[in-house]
């Protein structure tokens, strides 16, 4: 009987390969799958900032920004580099697809107070002015029917409990 040795990254490959055709089986090829970039919502006075996770993204050609009555959409795609290697890949952890994520905007909201920045794989956009100033407060005066009449308020007696003396 000879002896083999048993290598860790050898199953792990079969195992991800196994179930990448597993799902590739039940839901359709991986590459429709897509993914979603990672996105964080920052309040940064009356602005939000919103940070998007866009590394390896063409970042001129293969992401769309736009903007709706009440919406802003980010959408685009990330190419897989690993199809043009010849190697065998053994581990498929980065994702590849289409992407698409909405935010709801303010009805005041244009997109001339949306801005976008792109430096180091961080798509980072920028919506001006979503608080609305709120309108200063106003006194209104009350006017009474006659200046000289006054209302007359009756002051309710309340029942009195009966006391008694106990000796």
């Amino acid at each position: 009987m000879a002896i083999m040795r048993w290598d860790p990254f050898t199953a792990l490959s079969r195992m991800d390969t196994e179930f990448d055709d597993l799902v590739r089986r039940t839901w359709g090829s991986s590459q429709t799958a897509g993914f979603v970039p990672a996105v964080d919502m920052v309040r940064d006075g009356d602005d939000v900032v919103i940070p998007l996770e866009l590394p390896g993204v063409d970042i001129d050609n293969d992401v769309d920004i736009e903007v709706a009555p009440r919406r802003l959409t980010i959408a685009g795609s990330r190419t897989s580099e690993s199809e043009s290697s010849q190697g065998r890949v053994m581990v498929r952890e980065m994702r590849a697809g289409s992407f698409r994520r909405e935010f709801a905007l303010p009805e005041h909201v244009s997109a001339d107070d949306v801005q976008a920045d792109y430096d180091k794989g961080l798509l980072t956009v920028r919506v001006r002015n979503v608080s609305r100033p709120e309108p200063a407060a106003t006194k209104i005066a009350v006017a009474s029917a006659s200046a000289s009449a006054t209302p007359q308020v009756e002051s309710a007696k309340e029942p009195q409990a009966p006391t008694t003396d106990e000796a």
